[in-house]
């Protein structure tokens, strides 16, 4: 996925500069766009009441969110929480060519996101995120299970996950899966998470949704993050040092709330 398309969530830097852009697509869980609505709110009966009398910006706290993330770093992450309600369920084949049900990880937390294995944009940033996280997981790693599912119909091969799980060192996460399946499937599986996919043609390219899902030990989403990248005048994606860090440890941290 190539940041081709100003619509899915910003535009590309023209003068050298990046240009902070959140992948938007559907919006599924009704209690994030109230809890969004509620912040807005709050914000807006603050500044009644306190007037212009600061310049500086102020940080609003989604309720519910892990007490160990803070309210810059959830805002970064724009970490919400979600209805207590049951994961989609799935059957599919990871990059190893093991046939697993969402269900079998039933006891331990999971972060997931959706990825395209020829992806050139957001999906790499993801990736060294995800790395980032498990590392800072440290002796609970294990106990967390990190996994993406294909959303390129045109790249749905085993071969294509393992390719790009190898790429980008995925498989040094020792509780990676990146999943797949027939095309039929995996769009059903789209649309019970919300994910939007626009994959016009296979030279095309495939842009989708990028939202990062905690579920928790019990099979239930719990939190809803929406990933952020900049780009060069080139087109280039990037994060910025501090802001790739500050996410892995985001990521770890709520991964880690859901171990208790």
């Amino acid at each position: 996925m190539t940041a081709s398309k100003p619509s899915e969530g910003g535009s590309t830097a023209s003068n050298g500069e990046g240009v902070a852009r959140r992948r938007l697509g559907a919006l599924r869980p009704l209690a994030l766009i109230i809890s969004f609505a509620t912040v807005l709110a709050v914000g807006a009966i603050f500044l009644v009441a306190n007037g212009p009398r600061s310049q500086t910006p102020q940080l609003i706290r989604v309720t519910g969110i892990p007490a160990s993330v803070s309210t810059s770093l959830a805002n970064l992450m724009a970490l919400s929480t979600v209805p207590k309600k049951s994961a989609p369920a799935f059957a599919l084949t990871d990059q190893r060519g093991h046939t697993i049900s969402l269900k079998s990880f039933r006891g331990r937390p999971i972060v997931l996101e959706f990825m395209d294995p020829h992806c050139v944009d957001i999906c790499p940033i993801i990736s060294q995120e995800f790395i980032d996280a498990y590392h800072d997981l440290g002796s609970v790693g294990s106990r967390v299970v990190f996994m993406a599912i294909n959303v390129n119909q045109y790249h749905a091969g085993v071969a294509d996950v393992a390719a790009f799980s190898n790429e980008h060192r995925l498989n040094s996460i020792a509780t990676w899966h990146f999943f797949t399946g027939p095309v039929s499937i995996l769009r059903s599986i789209w649309r019970a998470y919300g994910i939007t996919v626009e994959a016009p043609s296979p030279n095309a390219d495939v842009i989708h949704s990028s939202f990062v899902f905690f579920i928790d030990a019990q099979g239930r989403e719990r939190y809803f993050a929406n990933p952020t990248d900049f780009h060069t005048a080139s087109g280039a994606a990037y994060l910025p040092a501090g802001q790739l860090t500050s996410w892995g440890h985001g990521i770890a941290l709520v991964a880690r709330s859901l171990l208790k």
